[in-house]
Order: C-alpha cells, then structure tokens, then sequence
C-alpha cells in the first residue's frame, strides 16, 4: 500500500513538472504555465470576490477605524517579526520589535494606536523565509500558491513556520477565524490603489508581480528596505543661526566660489584707509601724501604738532642757563661799591 502510494506520487510530480515546465520557460521560474494557470485562479477570485467586499468595507468604514484595525495586526506582526530576528541573530532589531510590541499594546490600547514609530522605533519586516535566505538557503524557483499568491519554494516552507509564531493561532476557532478574515480584508483594502495602478500600467501583470515579488525580497534580504541611507540635506544653511562663521580666506560651507578679481580685493586697505580720512569708500585716494588735510574740513581736528625731540633736526636747540647758586651773583653782574 505504501508503495502504490509512493509511486502515485511520483507520477503526479512527473506529470506536474512536465506540464509546469515548458521549451519557453524563463531562468528562476520554470514552472510559468501553471504558475499563470494559478494565477488567473487567484486574479478571478480577487476581481470578483476580494476587491468587492474590500470597497464595501471601506465605504461602511470610517478611515480612523480602518487604521486602528491596521495597526491590531501590524502590532501583532511585531511578535513574529521579533521571533525571526533573533533567529537571524539580529538583536538590536529583535529588541525594537518587542519594545514596539510592548509600547503599542500598553500605551495604544492594545496596538490601535501606533504610538512606537513617532518615537522613533522603526518597522520591520521579517519572516521565516527570509530567515532561510539569511542563513544561505536559495530561494528555489518562482511559485505562485493558491489564494496566497506569488512565493518561492523556500518562502513557502517558510509560510507554514510564520503560521506557528502568529499569536491568532492559538486563539479559539470562534475568535481567530473572523480576525482571520478581517485581517485580509484590511490588507487587502490597503491595496486597493496598487491594484488600480496594475491594470493601468502592466502590460502582463503577472510577468509584473513576478518582477517586483523576486525584486522585493532581495531588498528584504539585503536589508536596504529598513536601512536605507538618508537623504541629502538641501536646507539653506543661511537660514540656520547657529552656524559659525568661516575662517577667513576661506569660503564658506554651500557657498559659491569666488570668482572676484584679486586685484579688487588689494583695494580693500586703501578704501578702510580713505574711510578714516572722510574719502568715500572704494574710491581711489589721488591727494598728496606731502599735503595736510585742512583744518577746516568737515569732521577733522586740528592737531597740534608733536615735539620734536633733540637732534632730530639739523639745528640744535638752544640750552637754557642755568640757575644760580644760592647766596652767589652771577659772573656778569656789576660789583657793588
């Protein structure tokens, strides 16, 4: 019996290979034509099953609720988060999910309110597939599984661990279906403008989810989705007070060169000079050096010259006589009879 069953087995998988694969089958998805087979399956279901009741929901549901009911699943998808980045022994991002979880549930009415990313603890996104690719496991090729759409073989094995560290797992059945169906319609009213987007912009949308699934998760892997490098600073830096001046000869941080002619600068002492002389500034001083300025121009002091001390001249100053001895007359003077 066991054997048949064996062998059945394998001829199914036989036949499945050779029916998925095909002489125009593209590098990394082998399986295109069940693939597409599968996903006009789940385009059908979603055109006339999902999208209906996602614009009913949104139409009854006022945009406030709708973000609560987001943020209850995003919070809840911190714990696997978490549960992933410890095994990719990422600590840092496995200790901001549980703070993330910790914060929302306790400060945002049990993760209603997200009140972790304005204080500055980021989302992550992680699961167990990514966790195999960490660790050097290949993605397999392109698969495309029913009514969960596009994955791999790696990220479907994957899919059944995510399951086990979703908490609404181990809820009751009469509690954890519905918010299992709420859950899909939220995400799927999240994606309501990405839908319209596709079937204005692809011309084959699966060749389209394809691209942008397998380009997605090598962002994820890589980690360029949550670490992305910063922006350039375009302020204007003289907006800001509180930037020093340059040094001087020095140009400053943002600004233009300097093209000004350096013989223009060489004025610069000669106009500081004519603007203590009263001369206008940037305006060359023709007078003689030899001249003195008048005594009654506007704004200036006459001042008196200085001494000049001895033996700066070619005359020598005249020596004053000096005083007589007390109680003597001088040489000159007549004696008394």
């Amino acid at each position: 019996m066991k054997l048949r069953n064996a062998a059945l087995a394998l001829v199914a998988t036989g036949l499945i290979s050779g029916c998925a694969t095909g002489p125009d089958r593209k590098p990394g998805d082998p399986f295109e034509p069940m693939n597409r087979a599968v996903f006009s399956f789940n385009d059908g279901v979603d055109r006339y099953v999902a999208v209906p009741v996602a614009k009913g929901y949104q139409k009854v549901t006022p945009q406030p609720l709708r973000t609560a009911v987001s943020n209850f699943f995003s919070n809840l998808g911190d714990l696997t988060n978490a549960a992933n980045a410890l095994l990719q022994l990422k600590f840092t991002d496995a200790t901001e999910d549980f703070v993330r979880f910790a914060f929302n549930s306790t400060f945002g009415l049990g993760g209603l309110l997200d009140w972790a990313t304005p204080a500055g603890l980021p989302k992550h996104h992680q699961d167990f597939g990514l966790t195999l690719g960490h660790w050097g496991i290949p993605s397999g090729p392109y698969l495309v599984l029913p009514l969960f759409g596009p994955s791999t073989v790696r990220d479907s094995m994957g899919l059944i661990v995510d399951v086990k560290f979703n908490p609404l797992n181990y809820m009751e059945p009469a509690v954890r279906n519905p918010l299992y169906v709420l859950q899909f319609v939220s995400v799927r009213s999240d994606l309501l403008g990405a839908s319209d987007l596709l079937q204005q912009a692809a011309l084959d949308k699966y060749s389209f989810v394809r691209d942008a699934y397998t380009q997605q998760r090598r962002a994820r892997l890589r980690g360029t989705s949550d670490n992305a490098a910063p922006l350039p600073n375009y302020d204007d830096q003289g907006d800001s007070g509180a930037s020093e001046a340059p040094a001087a000869g020095a140009p400053a941080a943002g600004a233009l060169p300097n093209y000004a002619d350096p013989g223009d600068a060489a004025e610069a002492p000669k106009a500081a000079s004519g603007a203590a002389t009263g001369a206008p500034a940037g305006v060359p001083n023709y007078s003689d050096p030899g001249e003195t300025p008048a005594s009654g121009a506007a704004g200036s002091t006459p001042t008196a010259p200085a001494a000049v001390p001895n033996g700066a001249s070619g005359t020598p100053a005249p020596t004053p006589p000096a005083a007589p001895a007390e109680g003597t007359q001088p040489a000159s003077a007549p004696v008394t009879q």
